[in-house]
């Protein structure tokens, strides 16, 4: 029984108001103290994933390639699609059309047709980096999380349209950019 329901069923017993605001009070306090010691170990956690994940990641830079970097990295641009329904409805939204893939952009971009590119930018300018994993590591020059991102817009090009598609990075806030900016080349 939720709290409301509770107090409403002491007051039509008759029970007096100031011991429902007593009664409320003393569950709230065993509450908060729950609730701080729940908060604690989450903040402990999240400490530890933030260390394991920058362990990984500064293990990576060291001790393999560049082109190795990418790949591992861009793999998570992959899942990161798969993971989040709204990058699947863009897709879905643009399947087998590329105006209509431009439309589905839209509700969450900026996008447009460049020649034979086209432009996805986040906004003008950022404040902040969007992917909750990167923001709780330095960014550096030529950032290999950027390829996370890339590849998630390679990948739903490729899942609306049927074919492979080149994405390139023009500039992103980790690598020292203003915003977040990729060029799609279609032929």
């Amino acid at each position: 029984m939720d709290r409301k329901s509770f107090t409403q069923k002491l007051a039509l017993l008759g029970v007096c108001p100031f011991v429902i605001q007593k009664l409320s009070a003393s569950e709230a306090s065993g509450a908060n103290v729950f609730q701080d010691d729940k908060l604690r170990e989450l903040q402990s956690q999240k400490q530890f994933v933030e260390n394991w994940l920058s362990d990984l990641l500064d293990s990576i830079d060291k001790n393999l390639d560049r082109k190795t970097q990418e790949k591992i990295v861009g793999n998570c641009g992959v899942a990161c699609f798969n993971r989040y329904q709204f990058k699947k409805d863009i897709a879905i939204n643009g399947s087998g059309d590329l105006d209509k893939l431009i439309e589905s952009y839209k509700k969450n971009f900026e996008i447009w047709k460049e020649g034979e590119t086209l432009h996805i930018r986040y906004g003008e300018v950022s404040k902040d980096c969007y992917c909750p994993a990167a923001n709780y590591r330095a960014p550096k020059p030529n950032d290999i999380h950027c390829e996370c991102t890339r590849n998630t817009h390679k990948t739903i090009f490729e899942t609306a349209l049927g074919k492979p598609f080149r994405v390139e990075i023009l500039e992103s806030l980790r690598r020292g950019g203003k915003t977040c900016h990729f060029i799609v080349y279609l032929s």
